[in-house]
């Protein structure tokens, strides 16, 4: 879905969330104004919401499959908009899959902005699981401990992340200042997601894990130590999902024409969600100037 369709403004494709996870919703209800100053492409990927589809084969599932989704998307955005480059934004997942096509693309990429930053994935969810078994201890919770104990360290499989991701969401949320209900009923409160397409999402969600193997592996510090175009990297500051300091040290190797880490000290996963105003304006402020001038 493209909105803001103005040919004056610079094309920015937004890559949302992990696989199976429908976030278009979420940026629509909260970051729209970005649709004043850029051309925004609104992605849902396959596997996702209203593209899922039972007959899509897991064997498709794949970095290859996404990276070659995400480069045919690229293309058909300039050809319609009549643009050489576009601006690349990626979160969690789509941050991993964003520096990858930027990397591989790099005359079609004018700027790359990431939040929820994907660098060294098995240091993040090493990060990860070590913070919840500590707030897990600190808070003496022995359902927690006994249930985070017995799925180990990393790296784990699809159902024990889900595990640890359940007891993080309980002790620490996903987002800050935004309650989970408030959070899902966003998600499913407009045209792109409404309730109706719940089942489907939730068979996505499923249906994606097929991935997990394959993507929580990644090592971008090794895989893309640089970048040609100009990057930013938007990170709240209580992020543990991706956890945040493997996001910096990724940040400080990575070699690219300009860098700048931007950080939201009320946000942890979600920086456009949890403090929109905030993030649309460093993507006006910041990005557009970089994207035109890098267009120019």
């Amino acid at each position: 879905m493209m909105r803001g369709e103005i040919v004056a403004n610079p094309p920015l494709i937004l890559l949302h969330g992990g696989p199976g996870f429908a976030g278009m919703q979420l940026l629509r209800h909260f970051n729209a104004p970005l649709e004043k100053s850029f051309a925004v492409v609104y992605w849902e990927q396959r596997g996702t919401g209203k593209s899922f589809d039972r007959k899509i084969p897991a064997s498709s599932m794949t970095l290859e499959q996404f990276s070659a989704d995400l480069s045919e998307l690229v293309n058909a955005v300039c050809n319609r908009l009549g643009k050489d480059k576009v601006a690349l934004y990626g979160h969690a997942w789509g941050s991993a899959l964003g520096v990858l096509d930027a990397a591989r693309f790099p005359g079609k990429v004018a700027a790359y902005v990431g939040t929820g930053q994907i660098g060294d994935w098995p240091a993040s969810e090493l990060s990860s699981c070590a913070f919840v078994l500590a707030e897990a201890e600190r808070r003496n919770n022995r359902k927690a401990l006994k249930a985070l104990r017995a799925i180990g360290t990393p790296p784990h499989t699809h159902r024990k992340m889900q595990v640890q991701r359940k007891w993080l969401t309980r002790f620490v949320g996903i987002a800050r200042g935004i309650s989970l209900w408030k959070f899902f009923r966003v998600s499913l409160g407009g045209p792109e997601a409404p309730i109706f397409d719940l089942p489907n999402i939730v068979r996505g969600l499923i249906f994606c894990g097929c991935m997990w193997a394959e993507v929580s592996a990644l090592n971008l510090v090794k895989a893309v130590p640089a970048l040609q175009m100009p990057v930013f990297f938007i990170l709240g500051r209580h992020g543990h999902v991706v956890a945040a300091e493997t996001s910096v040290a990724y940040f400080d190797l990575l070699t690219t024409p300009s860098k700048r880490l931007v950080w939201f000290e009320k946000s942890a996963h979600e920086p456009p969600v949890e403090e929109p105003r905030t993030f649309n304006a460093a993507m006006v402020e910041l990005v557009r100037p970089a994207v035109q001038s890098s267009s120019s």
